[in-house]
Protein backbone atom coordinates (compact mmCIF):
# COMPACT_ATOMS: atom_id res chain seq x y z
CA UNK A 1 0.00 0.00 0.00
CA UNK A 2 1.40 3.41 -0.90
CA UNK A 3 0.21 6.94 -0.12
CA UNK A 4 0.98 9.77 -2.54
CA UNK A 5 2.54 13.00 -1.32
CA UNK A 6 1.35 16.52 -2.02
CA UNK A 7 3.57 18.97 -3.95
CA UNK A 8 5.98 20.76 -1.62
CA UNK A 9 6.47 23.91 -3.69
CA UNK A 10 3.03 25.45 -3.11
CA UNK A 11 1.76 24.44 0.34
CA UNK A 12 -0.90 26.57 2.13
CA UNK A 13 0.40 29.32 4.40
CA UNK A 14 0.51 28.77 8.16
CA UNK A 15 -1.97 30.61 10.40
CA UNK A 16 -1.34 34.36 10.33
CA UNK A 17 -3.11 37.50 11.45
CA UNK A 18 -6.32 38.55 9.62
CA UNK A 19 -4.43 41.41 7.96
CA UNK A 20 -1.73 39.10 6.55
CA UNK A 21 -3.83 36.04 5.73
CA UNK A 22 -3.98 35.05 2.03
CA UNK A 23 -7.03 35.89 -0.05
CA UNK A 24 -9.92 33.41 -0.33
CA UNK A 25 -8.99 32.39 -3.85
CA UNK A 26 -5.32 31.97 -3.03
CA UNK A 27 -6.10 29.87 0.07
CA UNK A 28 -8.39 27.57 -1.95
CA UNK A 29 -5.81 27.21 -4.74
CA UNK A 30 -2.96 26.40 -2.34
CA UNK A 31 -5.08 23.82 -0.50
CA UNK A 32 -6.08 22.20 -3.81
CA UNK A 33 -2.46 21.95 -4.95
CA UNK A 34 -1.39 20.59 -1.56
CA UNK A 35 -4.10 17.92 -1.86
CA UNK A 36 -2.76 16.88 -5.25
CA UNK A 37 -6.00 17.80 -7.05
CA UNK A 38 -6.48 19.55 -10.38
CA UNK A 39 -9.21 22.06 -11.19
CA UNK A 40 -10.91 19.30 -13.22
CA UNK A 41 -10.82 16.99 -10.15
CA UNK A 42 -12.46 19.63 -7.95
CA UNK A 43 -15.05 20.51 -10.61
CA UNK A 44 -16.01 16.85 -11.05
CA UNK A 45 -16.30 16.32 -7.29
CA UNK A 46 -18.37 19.44 -6.55
CA UNK A 47 -20.31 19.96 -9.81
CA UNK A 48 -19.07 23.56 -9.85
CA UNK A 49 -18.12 24.69 -13.37
CA UNK A 50 -14.43 24.80 -14.25
CA UNK A 51 -14.69 28.46 -15.25
CA UNK A 52 -16.21 29.40 -11.89
CA UNK A 53 -13.48 27.46 -10.00
CA UNK A 54 -10.79 29.40 -11.92
CA UNK A 55 -12.60 32.70 -11.24
CA UNK A 56 -12.92 32.08 -7.48
CA UNK A 57 -9.24 31.08 -7.23
CA UNK A 58 -8.50 34.47 -8.86
CA UNK A 59 -10.78 36.19 -6.26
CA UNK A 60 -13.32 37.06 -8.96
CA UNK A 61 -16.78 36.25 -7.56
CA UNK A 62 -18.78 37.94 -10.33
CA UNK A 63 -19.45 34.72 -12.31
CA UNK A 64 -21.05 33.17 -9.18
CA UNK A 65 -24.25 35.20 -9.74
CA UNK A 66 -24.55 36.82 -6.29
CA UNK A 67 -23.44 36.58 -2.65
CA UNK A 68 -25.64 33.56 -1.87
CA UNK A 69 -24.11 31.50 -4.68
CA UNK A 70 -20.60 32.78 -3.99
CA UNK A 71 -20.87 31.64 -0.36
CA UNK A 72 -22.22 28.28 -1.47
CA UNK A 73 -19.32 27.79 -3.91
CA UNK A 74 -16.74 28.81 -1.29
CA UNK A 75 -18.21 26.32 1.22
CA UNK A 76 -18.32 23.50 -1.36
CA UNK A 77 -14.78 24.08 -2.70
CA UNK A 78 -13.30 24.41 0.80
CA UNK A 79 -14.71 21.04 1.87
CA UNK A 80 -13.48 19.39 -1.35
CA UNK A 81 -9.87 20.47 -0.71
CA UNK A 82 -9.94 19.82 3.05
CA UNK A 83 -10.32 23.37 4.42
CA UNK A 84 -12.65 24.65 7.14
CA UNK A 85 -15.11 26.90 5.24
CA UNK A 86 -16.04 29.05 8.28
CA UNK A 87 -12.96 31.37 8.24
CA UNK A 88 -13.23 31.81 4.46
CA UNK A 89 -16.95 32.71 4.72
CA UNK A 90 -16.18 35.17 7.52
CA UNK A 91 -13.42 36.71 5.36
CA UNK A 92 -15.84 36.96 2.43
CA UNK A 93 -18.51 38.61 4.60
CA UNK A 94 -16.02 41.18 5.89
CA UNK A 95 -14.97 42.07 2.37
CA UNK A 96 -18.47 42.10 0.85
CA UNK A 97 -20.70 43.72 3.46
CA UNK A 98 -21.72 41.02 5.94
CA UNK A 99 -24.79 38.80 5.43
CA UNK A 100 -25.86 38.30 1.80
CA UNK A 101 -28.95 40.00 0.38
CA UNK A 102 -31.70 37.80 -1.12
CA UNK A 103 -30.75 36.78 -4.64
CA UNK A 104 -33.09 35.40 -7.35
CA UNK A 105 -32.49 31.85 -8.50
CA UNK A 106 -29.89 31.53 -11.25
CA UNK A 107 -28.68 28.51 -13.26
CA UNK A 108 -25.02 29.25 -12.46
CA UNK A 109 -24.96 27.41 -9.12
CA UNK A 110 -24.89 23.73 -9.99
CA UNK A 111 -25.61 21.82 -6.80
CA UNK A 112 -25.32 18.11 -6.80
CA UNK A 113 -28.25 16.46 -8.50
CA UNK A 114 -30.07 14.12 -6.17
CA UNK A 115 -30.76 10.84 -7.79
CA UNK A 116 -34.26 9.51 -7.18
CA UNK A 117 -34.51 6.25 -5.34
CA UNK A 118 -35.29 3.20 -7.41
CA UNK A 119 -38.53 1.65 -6.41
CA UNK A 120 -38.61 -2.10 -6.16
CA UNK A 121 -41.32 -4.32 -7.65
CA UNK A 122 -44.80 -4.12 -6.08
CA UNK A 123 -44.89 -7.55 -4.41
CA UNK A 124 -48.24 -6.87 -2.73
CA UNK A 125 -50.00 -6.40 -6.06
CA UNK A 126 -48.26 -9.50 -7.46
CA UNK A 127 -49.42 -11.65 -4.52
CA UNK A 128 -53.02 -10.42 -4.82
CA UNK A 129 -53.06 -11.21 -8.55
CA UNK A 130 -51.64 -14.70 -7.92
CA UNK A 131 -54.25 -15.44 -5.25
CA UNK A 132 -57.08 -14.34 -7.58
CA UNK A 133 -55.79 -16.67 -10.32
CA UNK A 134 -55.54 -19.65 -7.92
CA UNK A 135 -59.05 -19.08 -6.48
CA UNK A 136 -60.51 -18.80 -9.98
CA UNK A 137 -58.79 -22.03 -11.06
CA UNK A 138 -60.06 -23.93 -7.99
CA UNK A 139 -63.62 -22.65 -8.52
CA UNK A 140 -63.61 -23.58 -12.21
CA UNK A 141 -62.29 -27.09 -11.44
CA UNK A 142 -64.93 -27.69 -8.75
CA UNK A 143 -67.75 -26.47 -11.02
CA UNK A 144 -66.60 -28.73 -13.87
CA UNK A 145 -66.35 -31.77 -11.56
CA UNK A 146 -69.92 -31.20 -10.23
CA UNK A 147 -71.32 -31.09 -13.79
CA UNK A 148 -69.70 -34.44 -14.69
CA UNK A 149 -71.20 -36.18 -11.60
CA UNK A 150 -74.71 -34.91 -12.50
CA UNK A 151 -74.46 -36.31 -16.01
CA UNK A 152 -73.51 -39.77 -14.68
CA UNK A 153 -76.53 -39.92 -12.31
CA UNK A 154 -78.93 -38.95 -15.09
CA UNK A 155 -77.72 -41.91 -17.19
CA UNK A 156 -78.33 -44.32 -14.34
CA UNK A 157 -74.72 -45.12 -13.54
CA UNK A 158 -73.73 -45.51 -9.90
CA UNK A 159 -70.95 -43.09 -9.03
CA UNK A 160 -68.04 -44.59 -7.11
CA UNK A 161 -67.79 -41.56 -4.85
CA UNK A 162 -69.75 -38.34 -4.46
CA UNK A 163 -66.76 -36.31 -3.28
CA UNK A 164 -65.04 -34.29 -6.01
CA UNK A 165 -61.29 -34.34 -6.06
CA UNK A 166 -59.94 -30.86 -5.27
CA UNK A 167 -56.50 -30.14 -6.72
CA UNK A 168 -53.91 -28.77 -4.35
CA UNK A 169 -53.47 -25.05 -5.10
CA UNK A 170 -50.01 -23.94 -6.07
CA UNK A 171 -48.11 -21.60 -3.80
CA UNK A 172 -49.10 -18.00 -4.42
CA UNK A 173 -45.86 -16.56 -3.03
CA UNK A 174 -43.67 -14.93 -5.69
CA UNK A 175 -40.04 -15.81 -5.96
CA UNK A 176 -38.00 -14.05 -3.28
CA UNK A 177 -35.78 -11.25 -4.64
CA UNK A 178 -32.09 -11.98 -4.80
CA UNK A 179 -30.24 -10.62 -1.75
CA UNK A 180 -27.82 -7.75 -2.18
CA UNK A 181 -24.22 -9.04 -2.08
CA UNK A 182 -22.69 -8.44 1.38
CA UNK A 183 -19.12 -7.99 2.54
CA UNK A 184 -18.75 -11.77 2.72
CA UNK A 185 -18.93 -11.90 -1.07
CA UNK A 186 -15.72 -9.88 -1.18
CA UNK A 187 -13.96 -12.45 0.93
CA UNK A 188 -14.69 -15.01 -1.82
CA UNK A 189 -13.02 -12.82 -4.48
CA UNK A 190 -10.54 -14.61 -6.79
CA UNK A 191 -7.05 -14.92 -5.37
CA UNK A 192 -5.51 -13.68 -8.63
CA UNK A 193 -7.28 -10.30 -8.48
CA UNK A 194 -7.44 -7.30 -6.17
CA UNK A 195 -10.91 -6.40 -4.82
CA UNK A 196 -11.49 -3.07 -3.04
CA UNK A 197 -14.76 -1.99 -1.41
CA UNK A 198 -15.16 1.69 -0.50
CA UNK A 199 -18.06 2.60 1.81
CA UNK A 200 -19.12 5.88 3.46
CA UNK A 201 -20.85 5.04 6.79
CA UNK A 202 -19.80 8.28 8.51
CA UNK A 203 -20.57 10.91 5.86
CA UNK A 204 -20.10 11.77 2.19
CA UNK A 205 -16.83 11.96 0.28
CA UNK A 206 -15.58 12.44 -3.26
CA UNK A 207 -13.64 9.41 -4.52
CA UNK A 208 -11.73 8.51 -7.67
CA UNK A 209 -10.77 4.93 -8.65
CA UNK A 210 -8.55 3.77 -11.55
CA UNK A 211 -7.29 0.35 -12.66
CA UNK A 212 -3.64 -0.57 -13.36
CA UNK A 213 -3.91 0.84 -16.90
CA UNK A 214 -5.08 4.24 -15.61
CA UNK A 215 -8.65 3.66 -16.84
CA UNK A 216 -11.20 5.53 -14.75
CA UNK A 217 -13.52 3.14 -12.85
CA UNK A 218 -15.39 5.80 -10.84
CA UNK A 219 -15.13 9.56 -10.28
CA UNK A 220 -17.77 11.27 -8.14
CA UNK A 221 -19.41 11.69 -4.75
CA UNK A 222 -20.19 8.77 -2.45
CA UNK A 223 -23.17 9.70 -0.26
CA UNK A 224 -23.50 8.56 3.37
CA UNK A 225 -24.47 4.88 3.53
CA UNK A 226 -23.38 4.15 -0.07
CA UNK A 227 -20.56 1.83 -1.16
CA UNK A 228 -18.65 0.95 -4.32
CA UNK A 229 -16.66 -2.19 -5.15
CA UNK A 230 -13.78 -2.21 -7.66
CA UNK A 231 -11.80 -5.18 -9.02
CA UNK A 232 -8.70 -5.46 -11.21
CA UNK A 233 -6.16 -8.12 -12.12
CA UNK A 234 -3.20 -6.12 -10.77
CA UNK A 235 -3.96 -2.99 -8.69
CA UNK A 236 -6.52 -0.31 -7.80
CA UNK A 237 -5.52 3.37 -7.43
CA UNK A 238 -7.74 5.51 -5.14
CA UNK A 239 -8.08 9.19 -4.24
CA UNK A 240 -10.30 9.93 -1.21
CA UNK A 241 -11.52 13.54 -0.85
CA UNK A 242 -12.55 13.07 2.82
CA UNK A 243 -10.78 9.96 4.07
CA UNK A 244 -12.25 10.28 7.57
CA UNK A 245 -15.72 9.40 6.23
CA UNK A 246 -14.51 6.24 4.42
CA UNK A 247 -14.13 2.56 5.39
CA UNK A 248 -12.01 0.30 3.15
CA UNK A 249 -12.13 -3.48 2.67
CA UNK A 250 -9.28 -4.90 0.57
CA UNK A 251 -9.48 -8.52 -0.55
CA UNK A 252 -12.11 -9.15 2.14
CA UNK A 253 -10.16 -7.57 5.03
CA UNK A 254 -10.89 -4.21 6.67
CA UNK A 255 -8.14 -1.58 6.48
CA UNK A 256 -7.59 -0.23 10.01
CA UNK A 257 -5.79 3.01 9.04
CA UNK A 258 -7.03 5.94 11.15
CA UNK A 259 -7.85 8.48 8.43
CA UNK A 260 -8.50 12.00 9.68
CA UNK A 261 -11.76 13.86 8.81
CA UNK A 262 -11.25 16.17 5.83
CA UNK A 263 -7.92 14.56 4.88
CA UNK A 264 -7.21 13.77 1.20
CA UNK A 265 -5.57 10.36 0.73
CA UNK A 266 -4.00 8.82 -2.40
CA UNK A 267 -3.85 5.00 -2.04
CA UNK A 268 -2.79 2.01 -4.13
CA UNK A 269 -3.76 -1.62 -3.36
CA UNK A 270 -2.61 -4.83 -5.08
CA UNK A 271 -3.79 -8.41 -4.98
CA UNK A 272 -1.27 -9.12 -2.21
CA UNK A 273 -2.73 -6.50 0.15
CA UNK A 274 -3.44 -5.76 2.92
CA UNK A 275 0.15 -5.84 4.10
CA UNK A 276 2.54 -3.58 5.95
CA UNK A 277 4.45 -1.08 3.82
Amino acid sequence: MSIGNSPEDERPFADVSPEDRPSIGRALRQARIAAGLTVDDVSSATRVRIGIVHAIEADDFGPCGGDVYARGHIRTLARAVGLDPAPLLEQYGTAHGGSPAPTPAAPLFEAERIRPERRGPNWTAAMVAAIVVVVGFVGFTAFKGGSDDGAQVAEGATPASSKPVTPTPKSSKPAAPKPVPSDSAIAAAPQDKVTVQVSAPNGRSWISAKDHNGRMLFDGLLDRGQSKTFQDSDKINLILGDAGAIELYVNGKKIEDQFQPGAVERLTYTKGDPQVG
